[in-house]
């Protein structure tokens, strides 16, 4: 995967995270949760 497509990947996990938080499907709580998630498999995808 290069580093282009990390990222995208990674703002599309992020946008749908936010808009389950936004629709009331998830709490902040949860939220911050998945979103610290992805910005770990982002780092991990761009270190290899």
């Amino acid at each position: 995967m290069t580093d282009s497509d990390a990222v995208e990947a990674f703002l599309e996990q992020a946008d749908s995270t936010y808009e389950e938080y936004e629709q009331g499907y998830a709490d902040a709580d949860a939220t911050l949760r998945r979103l610290k998630k992805h910005i770990e498999e982002l780092r991990n995808a761009t270190r290899e």
